[in-house]
């Protein structure tokens, strides 16, 4: 029989099979039962002309709807600067490999160093990591991280005001590595504060993970958490989103020892949920408990610089079954998008786009409880990312959102929804958003 689309040949598919020991192709599926096989035939439309495949695939995308972005909750719309995706997709950049041999590798090496320096003092940490696949997994990572500095203590503390999807994905990892997760429960959205030193004080925590902001939009006081933490021998565990670091306290600045979050809204486009990037920073002492690649600047033997991948014994290609984690790569091409970006906006550039995002999403909380239809859900501060209560049906307010164009924040109760407003967002998109709400 012959496969149109197989490089086989008879001969050669009897060769494998009596390597393998079988007579037949359906001898390789013996061992599965009979009643679970597929008999009948595949429904596949027929082959298609290249041209027809590109008018099946413009109807397609006609079909999506371009809508002005309100919603946050991890992923955010901001500016994408068009020089970025025209270096990222230089052939060097877009398809380059795991950069092993140091001596062929210097590019890809240098530009990880700078992200690296560039993450480290925008969080003010120590050191940073190569990247993490994402927020959410860099964060189980430090939970993973506060374990095995611990040694004994085996309990992690997780404040309820972290994103409902980080903790998930670190209670997964914490089950499959047998953690004991505690949560600090949230009052008026913020961390209980009682709860915290209460909990931290019976012993035996190895660490504490908080959010700033924290899922609600609220910038909490993190006061005497790192201090408590370290007198009871455990770790704080800062959870950030990167952009809000250009004029928020930096996790150092509230004594964390391991800083992470996702670089996501350092200009990588929203793109439908990913990719992303997960930045990963620690103190020096930590560096050696960090997973991931580390990039370090040396000499070569001519005395010329150069980067290599330094401290690989923590990594699971050395040592699979005493490596500080499963992850052996990093978020490479997304981790270059934000290093070009930062180096594009420069410190300026970023604190000037994180006032914007400030100043308009204070405007449109002004504006929507001047409605009379909603008021802010927590009195507490708040930066670019804020709840509002709704009196009135949120389905149906979130579905006119939407006919008129707009995508009009995230329903995180019955009656609240929470809208995220970056530099992106003008003062006529959000009067327009505003009127819909106070339409009767």
């Amino acid at each position: 029989m012959t496969y149109k689309y197989f490089p086989h040949t008879d001969e050669d598919l009897k060769e494998m099979l009596a390597k393998v020991g079988v007579d037949s192709l359906e001898g390789l599926y013996a061992e599965v039962p009979e009643s679970i096989r597929f008999k009948g035939d595949y429904d596949l439309p027929e082959g298609k002309s290249e041209m027809e495949i590109r008018r099946f695939f413009d109807a397609l995308g006609n079909e999506n709807k371009q809508l002005t972005c309100f919603a946050g909750a991890g992923t955010y719309d901001h500016y994408t600067p068009s020089v970025i995706p025209a270096i990222v997709q230089r052939s060097e950049f877009l398809t380059s490999y795991t950069p092993y041999q140091a001596e062929i590798s210097q590019g890809t090496l240098h530009y990880i160093f700078e992200y690296q320096s560039m993450m480290a003092e925008l969080t003010g940490m120590d050191v940073s990591n190569a990247s993490m696949y994402d927020g959410t997994t860099a964060t189980a990572e430090a939970m993973l991280m506060c374990v095995a500095a611990g040694k004994k203590a085996n309990k992690v503390l997780v404040s309820e005001t972290v994103d409902p999807k980080t903790i998930e994905v670190i209670n997964t990892y914490a089950h499959f590595h047998g953690v004991e997760i505690e949560m600090v429960k949230a009052v008026d959205g913020a961390t209980d504060r009682d709860d915290y030193m209460q909990k931290v004080a019976q012993g035996g925590v190895a660490g504490m993970i908080v959010q700033q902001p924290n899922y609600y939009g609220v910038v909490e006081d993190y006061s005497g958490f790192a201090d408590a933490a370290h007198a009871n021998k455990a770790l704080l565990v800062v959870n950030s989103i990167a952009a809000d670091l250009a004029l928020l306290k930096t996790p150092a600045e509230w004594g964390a020892d391991i800083a992470v979050g996702d670089g996501q809204s350092l200009g990588i486009p929203m793109t439908f949920g990913g990719p992303s990037v997960g930045y990963m920073c620690c103190t020096e002492k930590l560096i050696r408990k960090m997973p991931g690649r580390i990039v370090g600047m040396t000499n070569d033997n001519r005395g010329q610089r150069a980067f290599v991948l330094t401290l690989q014994a923590r990594e699971q290609h050395i040592r699979r079954q005493k490596a500080t984690s499963n992850i052996c790569s990093n978020e490479s091409l997304m981790a270059l998008f934000v290093t070009i970006y930062m180096s594009l906006m420069g410190k300026e550039g970023l604190k000037e786009a994180a006032r914007l995002s400030y100043a308009g999403a204070h405007y449109m909380a002004e504006r929507l409880v001047a409605t009379g239809k909603c008021r802010l859900a927590f009195n507490r501060p708040f930066f670019n990312e804020f709840c509002v209560r709704y009196d009135g049906d949120v389905d149906a307010l979130q579905q006119k959102f939407i006919d008129n164009g707009i995508f009009g924040g995230i329903k995180v109760a019955d009656d609240t929804i929470m809208f995220a407003v970056t530099e992106k967002r003008t003062k006529e998109e959000i009067d327009k958003l505003v009127g819909i709400v106070n339409e009767k």
